[in-house]
């Protein structure tokens, strides 16, 4: 059992909400964290997907009557969309009652329509907590992680064999179950295609006419394709920093497949030597040290690229507010080198901190201000933002 550093977060935003909604992918230990709270809080469990609990919350009100003392779990709320406008009584009537606080938690595997759906049916009375796959502060093996991915049964599996097999098991439960159960009419297959695509293309700026070129669809149908893995938590959109500094900048959004081992099953990529010898390998570690800080970095950070034409780069840069500004370099060598790209961005944006993240063991000055530092070192810096 692999303590989550969500834990902690999501008892404290428990204890001052109403409720709370944990969004995640699927398999990415939703359920084995809210069992773990529960079981210490004496809360009642029901899975929405299970037709037997289903049919218990076809009246909301009673269900929540039978268990006013208790903390109520609900699992994939997606499933009832109906569900937050009958709970927003429910927690309104208990607030009238004198319980403020610990009513519900749901969890939920699709983001933008679930955050939609909570935040204008239960305005003012839910808080949104968001579980990632394991980061590198929560394991002790990052070479592992980076090659198998966070999410838990293909991190904790015997072998890596055993471990690529969850993964694609994984992405074809997606395509052919979960995908359809959300509404889209999208062939698997095409689906598929696309997905590895990006996989192919980690890190690059997304380009929808090439794209839609090979996949044989309009540029309009692969942006709603890619809308859809970003509401379902599997790819990330990094926008490009468009700050206030005089150039011309590159306006395409970065995409990412978010989990590293999930962009290598769809690559056929098994082993750790198969990843060193793939073209992949350098987007494939960008993505995964992005992944691990922007997951590490507080609510209230804004994140992006920053790309000029005329070559200043950036490949993260982080806005933690109160004028403090990040800039980061991902550098899969051991031995790091600052890019001339780098300093012209660092020139440009003037941030408070320069860093070049890297792949060795230990930390140290680069010159102008710039830090070599290691990723976990970098992971644990954000959470303490």
């Amino acid at each position: 059992m692999i303590h989550r550093n969500l834990h902690e977060t999501v008892e404290r935003v428990l204890n001052a909400n109403s409720a709370v909604v944990l969004t995640g992918p699927r398999q990415v230990g939703k359920t084995t964290l809210a069992r773990a709270i529960g079981d210490a809080d004496n809360a009642v469990y029901a899975d929405l997907e299970r037709p037997s609990d289903a049919a218990k919350l076809s009246d909301v009100e009673s269900y929540c009557g039978l268990h006013a003392d208790r903390l109520v779990i609900l699992d994939e709320v997606q499933r009832l969309p109906n569900l937050f406008a009958a709970l927003r009584s429910v927690i309104d009537e208990r607030r009238r009652a004198g319980r403020r606080y610990r009513q519900f938690l749901l969890l939920g595997s699709a983001s933008i329509d679930l955050l939609r759906q909570s935040s204008e049916t239960l305005a003012g009375r839910v808080a949104v907590c968001e579980l990632h796959p394991f980061s590198v502060d929560e394991t002790e093996a990052a070479n592992r992680l980076w090659l198998r991915g966070g999410f838990p049964e293909s991190f904790l599996a015997e072998d890596d064999e055993r471990s690529l097999d969850w993964r694609l098991e994984f992405v074809s439960t997606y395509l052919q179950r979960d995908v359809p159960s959300l509404g889209p009419r999208i062939p698997a297959e095409t689906l598929r295609r696309f997905w590895t695509m990006l996989a192919h293309n980690q890190g690059q700026t997304f380009n929808a006419a090439s794209l839609a070129r090979g996949l044989d669809l309009s540029g309009v149908t692969v942006g709603r394709y890619l809308d859809l893995l970003v509401d379902l938590l599997l790819v990330r959109r990094l926008p490009p920093w468009l700050g206030n500094v005089g150039k011309r900048l590159v306006k395409a959004p970065k995409v990412y497949v978010r989990d590293s081992g999930i962009c290598h099953a769809l690559l056929g990529i098994g082993t750790t030597d198969a990843l060193l010898g793939h073209p992949v390998v350098g987007g494939s570690w960008e993505g995964f040290v992005i992944e691990n800080v922007v997951g590490a970095l507080p609510k209230r950070a804004s994140c992006g690229y920053y790309r000029t034409s005329g070559g200043a780069e950036a490949d993260l840069v982080a806005d933690l507010g109160a004028g403090e500004l990040w800039a980061i370099e991902i550098k899969r060598s051991t031995a790091p080198k600052v890019s001339k790209g780098f300093y012209s961005a660092c020139e440009d944006l003037r941030p408070t901190r320069k860093f070049v993240v890297h792949a060795g063991a230990e930390s140290f000055p680069l010159g102008k201000g710039v830090e070599a530092i290691t990723l976990p070192a970098m992971v644990a810096l954000a959470n303490a933002a």
